[in-house]
């Protein structure tokens, strides 16, 4: 018996989504950036299944060393950087890239001694202005790694798109001038381009590719969808109907009793809720998938139920699979309900969540 609520992940969407971002970016090869628990998705599970991925992007060393510990022999690379000194022994020992974003990253290189040197991408503030170095320090910092024996030569590039999710917003290129700009003549690699950037801005595709969400099959943009660029949903939130009642026109459900029905009808509970990482905020009228239909959320969530209209009609029953989102619910459009992102949707599912790959 399937356990309940689980994350079904389809292995077959994932690598067709990783051929069709080849097919996108044919110049490029793919970082594949599993960080989160690969954004929801499960960390080794992702990996393994997009193994044909020219490497993996991800946040916290941690993730880096599960990868490893788990087999993966390919490129990893930390993008969020080291924290600390005793980081960069292990970066060594396990063959893992870092980025460079900040002066006290370059400050413990230069003062320690490494079994040899390590490969940094250095990060370039092109107009995000979160982590980098901005285009007045480029050249000082540049020249700085360069005569810093414990960094690999050649250096590589990279940075980071803040508005490359809408595709009419002249952000995104004026950020790839000045990186291209700045960057020009040097050797080494170039990263620029996000998923967002790797659907909508084809010019900043460059030797590298780093696509997250576009990978699970979802749209980084919003009002888009994954299946608009021939990407497939890697995952279905699954669970089930616990109990159907009959409800009586004017009867409040749920916690604080702020959702009365209209009329008479029979309301089905679904075992899940935010304890397993599905929004409390959800509203009144958020879709759920159950027996071929879209029903409502009504009343609050709770934390490991809610409770939807099925219907006076309604011949469902208890066992009955329900679908927070998946195929036949894009996330895309159940994060619009909610008024969120669907990379908050499948990367905060809690371990209650069984992640089952096919």
């Amino acid at each position: 018996m399937k356990p309940f609520p689980r994350a079904e992940i389809s292995a077959a969407a994932l690598k067709s989504n990783l051929r069709r971002l080849r097919e996108l970016a044919p110049h490029s090869k793919v970082m594949a950036v599993v960080k989160a628990n690969g954004y929801g998705h499960g960390l080794l599970n992702v990996a393994n299944c997009l193994s044909t991925a020219d490497g993996f992007g991800l946040a916290r060393l941690q993730e880096a060393l599960e990868l490893r510990a788990g087999g993966v022999t390919a490129k990893l690379l930390l993008l969020e950087g080291f924290f600390r000194q005793s980081d960069l022994d292990l970066l060594i020992t396990h063959d893992i890239d870092t980025v460079v974003h900040h002066e006290f990253q370059i400050e413990m290189l230069e003062q320690q001694t490494l079994a040899k040197p390590v490969t940094v991408w250095l990060k370039i503030d092109s107009g995000m202005h979160r982590l980098g170095f901005n285009l007045a320090q480029f050249n000082a910092i540049y020249a700085r790694l360069m005569a810093c024996p414990q960094v690999a030569k050649p250096i590589h590039l990279m940075t980071h798109f803040a508005c490359a999710d809408e595709p009419d917003n002249p952000a995104t290129a004026k950020q790839a001038e000045r990186f291209n700009e700045m960057t020009q003549g040097l050797p080494g690699f170039r990263t620029l381009a996000n998923s967002a950037a790797a659907l909508y801005w084809q010019q900043t595709q460059a030797d590298w590719i780093r696509p997250g969400i576009a990978l699970y099959g979802v749209s980084p943009v919003a009002n888009d969808f994954g299946s608009n660029h021939g990407l497939v949903p890697a995952m279905e939130l699954m669970s089930q109907l616990i109990a159907v009642r009959d409800h009586k026109a004017g009867d409040p459900v749920g916690y604080g009793s702020y959702w009365h029905a209209k009329q008479d009808t029979q309301l089905g509970v679904v075992a899940i809720g935010y304890g397993d990482g599905y929004p409390r905020n959800a509203p009144e009228g958020t879709p759920v998938w159950v027996n071929g239909r879209l029903v409502p959320i009504v009343g609050r969530v709770s934390m490991d139920m809610l409770t939807v209209d099925l219907g006076i009609d309604a011949t469902d029953k208890v066992g009955d699979a329900v679908m927070l989102w998946g195929k036949a619910l894009p996330v895309e459009d159940v994060a619009e309900h909610i008024g969120t992102i669907a990379y908050e949707l499948v990367t905060k599912l809690t371990p209650r969540v069984a992640v089952c790959m096919d």
